[in-house]
Formats: structure tokens, C-alpha cells, sequence
């Protein structure tokens, strides 16, 4: 299951027939997910990077997952950059993800995504609700949620304040709605 996944996920996405279709609700958005060397976990892991089409050395949100299968569903591990902006772009510049060490992350506690197989595609979301992230002055929990098949990546991912449990920031017009542009997935052993 983890295999697939990581075959699934590892790309270039665009939501540009999205945005076309609702530009005043979605902008051009571009989501990749690049795998890391086996080394740099022991194991399998992603550099992620989502920045705005218009922007692409700018992204606004970066992160380094470790991908751990656990029978039944496949838990990703997430970590943060210390120093983000000394490695934007390292999803299309191989020479600036090649810098990026285990000594450049920490963990993100209880923002770890949980994925599982339903059918034909993979659906995850974000585990509990302890995910805290500080936007807009408040302090807010992420909702997220994912489901990848093997061309398309959608996501939905919310911050509600803690105290009144309103939406704070993310999409208010629904799901991200993503289509792979190109496949980095590694070939199959």
C-alpha cells in the first residue's frame, strides 16, 4: 500500500483547470511532491512544496514527510523546514533538494496524515485535531483532507480557531482539485 502511494503522490499537480473555471474562488495553485533519497530517513520520505503559479520561488507552504506503513494505513510523518526559504524550489531545482539534510527539519507533533485505501484511491486527513497552526493573530487546529488516485490529488485544508471553532483560513468554496503534470515516481524495484 505504502508503494502505491508513494508512486501515486510522487508528482507535478495543477488545479489551472480549476482556477480557469472559478478563478474568483481558486487560485493557480501547484503542488509537488518530490522523494527524498532512502537515505535520508532510512527510509522513504518527500520534500513538498505548494506555491502560487505566478510565484513558483515563493511557495507558502513546504515540508519533508516520512511515509510509515502500518498494515491497515499508511502514516505520514510531518516536519518543517528551520529555515524554509533557503530551500524554495527544491522541488523543481534537484541541486537545492539535494541540500536539504535531516539536521534542516523538525517535527511537526500531531500533524501527522493518515492514509487508507478505499477502492480505488487512497483517502487521508490530518490525525485529531491537535494540529496547531498560528494564523491571523488566532490560534487554530488544521483539518485536512486528501484523496490521490493515480492522476489526481484533491485536498481541503481548514484552520478553526480553538476557542470558537469558526473557520479562520483556508478554502471557503471546497476542495483543491489537482492534476498531475508531470511523474516523479521513482521506477518500480
Amino acid at each position: 500500500m505504502r508503494e502505491k502511494l508513494a508512486q501515486w503522490i510522487a508528482g507535478d499537480f495543477s488545479n489551472k483547470r480549476q482556477s480557469q473555471d472559478y478563478p474568483r474562488d481558486f487560485a493557480h495553485i501547484r503542488v509537488f511532491f518530490r522523494p527524498l533519497p532512502w537515505s535520508f530517513f532510512g527510509d522513504m520520505g518527500f520534500y513538498s512544496e505548494q506555491v502560487y503559479d505566478h510565484d513558483l520561488w515563493t511557495p507558502y507552504r513546504q515540508g519533508v514527510h516520512r511515509f510509515i506503513d502500518r498494515g491497515d494505513h499508511v502514516y505520514v510523518e510531518n516536519f518543517a523546514l528551520k529555515d524554509s526559504i533557503r530551500f524554495a524550489g527544491a522541488a523543481r531545482e534537484l541541486s537545492i533538494l539535494r541540500t536539504i539534510t535531516p539536521q534542516d527539519i523538525e517535527r511537526r507533533w500531531h500533524c501527522s496524515m493518515i492514509f487508507t485505501w478505499h477502492h480505488d484511491r487512497f483517502l487521508g486527513a490530518v490525525e485529531g485535531n491537535q494540529c496547531l497552526i498560528e494564523k491571523n493573530g488566532k490560534t487554530t487546529y488544521l483539518i485536512s483532507e486528501v484523496e490521490l488516485t493515480e492522476t489526481t490529488f484533491t485536498s481541503w485544508d481548514r484552520g478553526m480557531d480553538v476557542e470558537t471553532l469558526r473557520q479562520v483560513w483556508g478554502s471557503e468554496h471546497g476542495a483543491l482539485k489537482f492534476v498531475k503534470q508531470e511523474s516523479y515516481a521513482l521506477p518500480s524495484p
